[in-house]
């Protein structure tokens, strides 16, 4: 793995590390303005990635799957971040603090409402990484050093198409409470 990958890995440790601290720092240090913006510099990590995966391509690397999985991580974050940062702090609220509310488990329709509006993010974050990915396929335009990143496209497709699928037949046969 080069040293966009291992960038990557830091990028998302990173991620839930300033998520952690920020948490911490909002609930446990009283320091509420501080945790908001510990809690708002996630989508620097992304930029840190974004630059270091472009300046790798410009410089005249071949994309390799680990070029895709920066944009595809990078889409992903934006997309889902903000949920992410809200499903982390309603449960340290509830789990580490033992305030709030349990969150809720849903069942039935209301699951499959909330796994399809998943899915439409999915949608969404699909459609902001393939943006990437084809741009930056459009700016080397050299296939041979690209073919990488269209293979990230038709795989994440594949795997859209199985999610979208999984989000239909929790309509068809509702998700139920464990008895």
């Amino acid at each position: 793995m080069n040293y966009i990958g291992w960038l990557i890995v830091a990028c998302e440790i990173s991620f839930w590390i300033v998520i952690g601290l920020g948490l911490v720092t909002r609930y446990i240090l009283k320091r509420k303005k501080i945790g908001l913006f510990l809690l708002a510099l996630t989508p620097l990590i992304d930029l840190v990635l974004l630059i270091a995966t472009s300046i790798d391509l410009m410089n005249g690397a071949t994309a390799t799957w680990v070029h895709g999985l920066a944009a595809v991580y990078i889409a992903v974050s934006l997309v889902f971040g903000k949920s992410m940062i809200q499903w982390a702090d309603s449960r340290f609220l509830y789990y580490v603090l033992k305030q709030g509310t349990k969150p809720e488990k849903l069942y039935g329709l209301p699951y499959a409402r909330h796994y399809f509006k998943g899915w439409l993010k999915h949608l969404l974050a699909y459609l902001i990484g393939s943006g990437l990915l084809v741009l930056v396929i459009y700016l080397i335009d050299d296939t041979s050093r690209t073919a990488a990143l269209s293979g990230i496209i038709l795989k994440w497709s594949v795997v859209l198409g199985i999610d979208l699928l999984i989000s239909i037949t929790y309509f068809v046969a509702p998700r139920k409470a464990r008895a």
